[in-house]
């Protein structure tokens, strides 16, 4: 019984397994297809994807894959003076490189034909000729590089061992040796040899306002001003062939980008005026043994403009990483190693600034011409009626503050008081003022912000803030020792004292001119703000041409043109240690036609030796009495004589050297000199 019952419920569960596979076997094909139906889909969105929406992503990387890249530099913009003088300029130089697996498959070739030439030559029984010894011309080839190039043949040997298809040898070779270097292997029927355009920055004026144009790295990236955006223009590219280890092989199935050169720079400075600036600078340092250098600024007092500024010692352009001042240059060679090397980066880094702009001073006396000028359009100076005395000091809080003249002035005018540059007047004057009048001309002028010269690294000033300012504090700023700013600053604020009284923005670059000679920019003068009356203006003139005239000797008088200016001698008291000897900043400012300033001039000396001297009426005028002798006749201002000065009148003799005998003579005759001839001939030698 039990028997049968097994029987029947194993039958039972063998007719029901039929069903039940079926069943799982089609759910397992349902899912089965649903996951390749998703597959797929995923599969052919991102075909569509890579195909269609990202299509110029994919082929950009599989161009970057099968083609190299080479840029193509741009003619960096030239840069030129007022006149039209080349201060910068880029010139076509080129890469020589070699293909060294092509150079070792051309090789192999002169071997293979060798080969053919000598099996030919024995199958007639005769001795093979014009063979190439293979040996012999690839070590002439070395040779050959290694004294054009200028490098250790191993190098050209390295070179051509490479496994690469693209390797530079030299760059920045002048066309001449390019030239000669492709003939050479034009002549041995070598291709795997080849040169390249590039640029390569010249400054033909070497040293020549070396600290104001500024100049390219080794990488050719831009140093000069902030125009660089214009000079740099556009690097073009060359896209070419890649070979299957990633190399480029620039010589075949290229395209090339041409590059878009940079736009040229038209600056205000005059080279001439620059080379007078910097002769009489550099004079002036070397005599009075100047220390921390010496700076020079010409200007338009009425449009900013800067005709000349200067640095001494300067640096050459061309090879700037070279010290260029001799007395630096032999100290440094007195050390080794590590100290070696930080002397020569600070000495460097040195030489690089610009000292007009980059470098704050205590502008002593000239400062006075500020402290005049507000106490005048406050109205708190008579010119009739108005007398200051000097004791020799001036005691301010119970603080006795000296004159430069121990012994004191005694009782004196303003214009006396200007001319012999007393402090204690000075310091008179600026308590007339008091410190929220003294503060709010100061700022006026411009001395508490940058004056936004279009160049690189101005520095601020550095002054005693209005809400701290005591009265000690305000009278020794009336005269020029508490407050520093930079020589930049002080031409500025000068320029406004006698222009009118409008502060206007110093500036280099005139215009910007593109490679198609189209004018891109072109500066306007830009005024700030009116300081000053035009009254007041004219009397600063006034007073400051009195100070000239007065004391011809130790300012910049000039017979027969009209100067007025003004001496500054400061002592550098946040340098001074007690016991120690005192540093000065020796300076003077003046300009150029009294009644209507259209030159202004500021030099300075940074501690002149004190052995020799140090005031700046003995350091710097007799420098800048030289300079306005030389720009004045050049911007065409001459000289205008009363009866009795054309009677005992200075003349300055003319170089005639290199002119015609007919010129020499007209110029001489012209000047009332007297002369003698000598030799024969048609020119002067």
């Amino acid at each position: 019984m039990r028997m049968i019952n097994e029987s029947k419920e194993k039958k039972t569960k063998s007719e029901k397994t039929p069903r039940s596979a079926s069943a799982v076997m089609r759910r397992r094909a349902a899912v089965s297809m649903t996951v390749l139906v998703v597959m797929g889909a995923a599969v052919a969105g991102k075909l569509f994807k890579v195909s269609i929406v990202d299509n110029s992503k994919y082929e950009t990387l599989a161009n970057n894959y099968h083609f190299g890249t080479m840029t193509l530099d741009a003619n960096r913009g030239a840069i030129y003076d007022a006149n039209g003088t080349a201060l910068a300029w880029s010139a076509t130089v080129y890469n020589i490189y070699v293909d060294p697996k092509l150079y070792r498959d051309e090789i192999k070739e002169i071997e293979k034909s060798n080969d053919k030439k000598k099996s030919a030559a024995e199958e007639k029984g005769e001795q093979a000729a014009n063979l190439v010894d293979v040996t012999q011309l690839e070590q002439s080839i070395v040779s050959f590089l290694s004294e054009k190039l200028e490098i250790d043949a191993s190098k050209v040997q390295e070179a051509l061992a490479k496994d690469g298809r693209y390797c530079v040898l030299q760059t920045q070779v002048e066309k001449n040796v390019a030239d000669e270097i492709e003939n050479y292997f034009d002549n041995l029927n070598l291709v795997s040899f080849a040169t390249e355009a590039t640029t390569r920055r010249y400054y033909p004026q070497e040293e020549l306002a070396a600290s104001v144009i500024g100049f390219t790295n080794g990488d050719g990236d831009g140093q000069e001003y902030q125009y660089n955006n214009y000079l740099a223009g556009v690097d073009g590219r060359i896209v070419s062939a890649q070979a299957a280890n990633g190399e480029e092989m620039p010589y075949r199935y290229s395209t090339t980008y041409e590059a878009q050169n940079g736009s040229s720079l038209y600056l205000t400075l005059d080279t001439t005026m620059q080379y007078y600036l910097e002769k009489a600078i550099g004079e002036m340092a070397v005599k009075f043994n100047v220390q921390q250098r010496a700076c020079g600024i010409i200007m338009n007092p009425k449009t900013g403009a800067i005709y000349a500024m200067a640095t001494y010692p300067s640096f050459d352009l061309n090879n700037p990483s070279d010290i260029y001042d001799t007395a630096t240059s032999r100290a440094l060679d007195s050390l080794s190693g590590q100290e070696y090397s930080d002397a020569y980066l600070a000495a460097r880094e040195t030489q690089w600034k610009n000292k007009a702009i980059s470098e704050i001073y205590y502008p002593g006396s000239v400062f006075k011409v500020f402290t005049s000028a507000a106490a005048f359009e406050e109205n708190l100076i008579d010119l009739q009626n108005d007398s200051f005395y000097c004791s020799g000091y001036f005691t301010v809080m119970g603080e006795k503050i000296g004159c430069s003249n121990r012994s004191g002035h005694g009782t004196q005018t303003f214009t006396q008081a200007l001319t012999n540059s007393c402090n204690p007047a000075f310091m008179e004057i600026g308590l007339r003022l008091g410190v929220e009048k003294f503060s709010y001309y100061f700022k006026g002028f411009g001395l508490t912000e940058k004056t936004g010269i279009d160049l690189p690294g101005e520095v601020a000033s550095l002054y005693i803030p209005e809400d701290t300012m005591s009265n000690v504090d305000l009278a020794s700023s009336s005269f020029g020792q508490a407050n520093k700013i930079t020589p930049i600053q002080m031409i500025t604020a000068y320029s406004a004292a006698i222009n009118g009284g409008k502060l206007v923005t110093p500036y280099l670059v005139q215009e910007v001119v593109d490679a198609d000679g189209n004018i891109v920019m072109e500066h306007e003068t830009e005024e700030k703000r009116q300081v000053i009356s035009e009254e007041t203006s004219k009397t600063i003139r006034e007073q400051l041409e009195a100070v000239v005239e007065g004391n011809g000797g130790h300012n910049a008088y000039i017979q027969g043109y009209r100067i007025g200016g003004k001496s500054g001698t400061s002592e550098k008291l946040d340098e001074y240690t007690e016991g120690q000897e005192m540093k000065y900043v020796a300076s003077y400012g003046c300009f150029a036609p009294a009644d209507d300033p259209e030159v202004i001039m500021l030099i300075m000396a940074d501690e002149p030796d004190n052995s020799i001297a140090y005031y700046g009426s003995t350091v710097v005028v007799p420098y800048a009495r030289t300079v306005m002798s030389e720009i004045l006749p050049y911007l065409g201002f001459y000289p205008e004589y009363t009866d009795e000065e054309y009677a005992d009148r200075n003349v300055t003799v003319p170089l005639v050297q290199e002119k015609s005998l007919d010129s020499a003579t007209a110029t001489l005759d012209d000047m009332g000199l007297s002369y003698e001839i000598v030799g024969e001939g048609s020119s002067i030698v």
